[in-house]
């Protein structure tokens, strides 16, 4: 298992000390480092300015939302990216969810896997350059078809210096098989060792379908996990607890939340229920303490740092290539010694 690391999206302003841990992430022999974007900082800018301060970390985008941009616009930002950087760019894609989808960025939500589908045949026709791209689907057309009827297919300017790996944000078992047949990696989200079979079935029949693009063994997962170093456990859940409230019962509508839905397959159906009643009723204090300790060790690996090493070994047997962790440079090097065996 590699390491890599993730500093997420912004707050309100620029995570302090992320230029830091940046530096100690490659010193360490890190493999990777991702942004990602909600509805404020986007994951490009950050990606690119940061990323021009390091020589050898794959840059990715954990995760670039497809309703931000169109499949055209995607494709220039990762060329251009891809090239900066010396071909070290990975595209990670999702579709988001409704509220973001129509609410921030004003475009339809329904059918999110047929939209991936010819979001990413978009983006490869793109990156092939083999001619001017022309596409007819359901959701996209190339060119548009209406407006001043003078529209062309076009060949980008810019000649890709290699074929870009694309991986595929997804939570529910039919967008993991989708990611496993059309993708190139996937990147899982409140991920648990729990949940190891469930999700090697999803892929399996991804890798199944007739015209996969790469057998299981070409394919990588990248999972951003929670890593909290405290000798109190309680103390480190307490750290945790806060994102789960927030994306078990406010990341998406009551019925229409994908991250509710993976931590209530992981056996707490009735904890996410009264999560959610609670983070909806505006009592996000009470959502929080409603986050079993429990579920915070199921999908996070916090406590000491031995505990942590007894608990790696079921971590290590998931189909988990690289966990991206965030944490202050001391926490980097604790994991790089536990992970890697990287003694600083």
């Amino acid at each position: 298992m590699k390491l890599g690391l993730i500093s997420g999206y912004w707050g309100a302003g620029p995570p302090s000390g992320a230029e830091e841990e940046i530096a100690e992430a490659e010193r360490l022999g890190f493999d990777s480092m991702w942004t990602s974007e909600a509805y404020g900082s986007d994951a490009f800018t950050p990606l690119a300015w940061w990323g021009s301060r390091t020589s050898r970390l794959r840059l990715g985008t954990a995760i670039a939302q497809m309703s931000a941009r169109t499949p055209a616009a995607t494709a220039m930002a990762a060329i251009t990216l891809d090239h900066l950087s010396g071909g070290r760019f990975i595209l990670g894609l999702g579709v988001s969810g409704p509220q973001v989808v129509e609410g921030w960025y004003g475009q339809p939500f329904p059918k999110p896997l047929a939209r991936t589908r010819e979001f990413i045949a978009i983006v490869r026709a793109i990156v092939a350059r083999e001619g001017p791209v022309s596409f007819e689907g359901e959701h996209y057309r190339l060119p548009f078809a209406g407006g001043a009827g003078l529209g062309k297919a076009l060949k980008s300017t810019v000649h890709p210096i290699r074929d870009l790996p694309i991986f595929l944000a997804a939570e529910g078992p039919k967008n993991v098989a989708l990611a496993a047949e059309i993708a190139d990696g996937w990147l899982p989200f409140w991920f648990s060792p729990k949940s190891d079979g469930y999700y090697r079935a999803a892929l399996a029949e991804g890798f199944g379908r007739p015209g996969a693009r790469c057998a299981a063994k070409e394919f990588e997962v990248v999972c951003s996990v929670p890593v909290v170093i405290d000798d109190d456990v309680e103390h480190a859940a307490d750290q945790v607890r806060p994102q789960l409230a927030l994306y078990v019962g406010g990341m998406g509508a009551r019925g229409a939340n994908f991250h509710y839905d993976v931590i209530a397959r992981l056996g707490y159906e009735a904890e996410c229920a009264r999560i959610q009643e609670l983070y909806l009723a505006g009592d996000r204090a009470g959502a929080m303490a409603a986050v079993p300790t429990q579920l915070v060790e199921d999908v996070a690996l916090i406590g000491p740092p031995a505990k942590i090493r007894d608990e790696l070994p079921a971590w290590r047997d998931t189909l988990i290539d690289v966990m991206l962790i965030r944490g202050s440079p001391p926490v980097l090097r604790t994991m790089a010694e536990l992970v890697l065996g990287n003694p600083h």
